[in-house]
């Protein structure tokens, strides 16, 4: 690789994919072929398609996710060649400099950890649990600053992705909607809850609406998991909230208290938020939206949605409680593209 570094330009870094990933997304030409026969009736392929889609649209997302890391991890070392090239040192130097050595945890910071979460180490010795949490801090801090070094040799190097993103189109129809209508980005959460995970993102979440503004509009869809016994009641109660124009005050309060979610809790919870109690009392008793929540399931499980919280952001797939700079390479992406677009209209 080095050998092909050296005639590379100082200002340029193009990458090429050898297999593209969103052939993997098309559906077969073959559709309408009979494929079996029963008892005079013919199934066709396109009812085995649509049998399977939810699940093959999911193993399509996790495959396209394999091939992006991989590639990810490609771009970063080739960046980190080019600029190991360019300071003169040796890649594995570069590497101690720029990030090993900035993902050291020291043994207060441990500490620190350790008497703010001393019950999640049960009976395991302190000094055991202090080597747990060295080892498990330092591996996230040196992921973070290879994701953050990988950022900054992009500002410095052009990197050019060429294959096309898998997208999954969602609609958005009544679904509640924060943020700019006329946002270039449109992010689809399926979410639940009462799911822990989905409780843990809110910060990231709210970060990623903070730091991009007008340029993304936030939409959410219910996904309530079959093992969480209070979770569609909860998504109902969403919707009740919703009926009077509070939904989102609603949501920000359940995931705030994801204990709290019987029926009881919620009708407070409304209280709390000065909604009309009768009102959203009938509301939630009825059953009203059950039908709403139980179709934007189904949407979810046709889009490949298995688990929450689920992400798409115009359309591409980000699959679980990820860190703000999933979101943020992704998004940027987005723009870059649109920009692009943008610019080639122009001409």
């Amino acid at each position: 690789m080095t050998n092909h570094l050296a005639r590379w330009s100082l200002k340029a870094l193009a990458v090429t994919a050898l297999v593209s990933p969103a052939a993997a997304g098309e559906k077969p030409a073959s559709t309408g072929v009979p494929v079996a026969v029963v008892a005079g009736r013919t199934i066709d392929a396109s009812a085995v398609e649509e049998a399977i889609q939810g699940p093959l649209q999911d193993l399509r997302t996790r495959e396209y996710q394999l091939r992006s890391q991989a590639l990810e991890t490609l771009v970063a070392q080739a960046l980190l060649e080019r600029e190991a090239e360019a300071r003169g040192i040796a890649p594995g130097a570069l590497e101690r400099t720029e990030i090993l050595d900035k993902a050291v945890v020291n043994e207060a910071e441990a500490k620190s950890f350790y008497e703010a979460n001393r019950a999640r180490f049960g009976a395991a010795s302190e000094k055991d649990a202090l080597k747990q949490i060295q080892a498990g801090l330092s591996q996230q801090r040196e992921k973070e600053r290879r994701l953050a070094f990988a950022r900054e040799l992009r500002g410095k190097y052009e990197v050019k992705i060429l294959i096309e993103p898998l997208r999954t189109p969602i609609e958005v129809g009544d679904a509640p909607v924060r943020g700019n209508p006329k946002a270039p980005v449109t992010v689809v959460e399926f979410s639940d809850f009462q799911c822990p995970y989905c409780s843990r993102s809110r910060p990231t979440v709210l970060r990623v609406r903070e730091a991009y503004g007008d340029k993304v509009r936030w939409v959410f869809r219910h996904f309530p998991l079959d093992f969480h016994a209070q979770a569609r009641k909860a998504g109902e109660a969403g919707a009740c909230a919703g009926e009077q124009g509070r939904f989102w005050e609603m949501h920000d309060a359940m995931f705030a208290n994801p204990g709290k979610l019987q029926v009881a809790d919620l009708k407070e919870a409304a209280k709390a938020l000065d909604l009309d109690p009768a009102s959203f009392d009938r509301c939630l008793d009825s059953g009203k939206y059950a039908d709403r929540v139980e179709r934007d399931v189904e949407v979810g499980s046709r889009s490949g949605v298995s688990g929450t919280p689920a992400f798409f952001v115009n359309g591409r797939p980000i699959i679980g409680a990820q860190p703000f700079e999933a979101f943020q390479q992704v998004i940027d992406d987005e723009l870059r593209r649109l920009g692009a677009a943008t610019a080639s209209a122009v001409k």
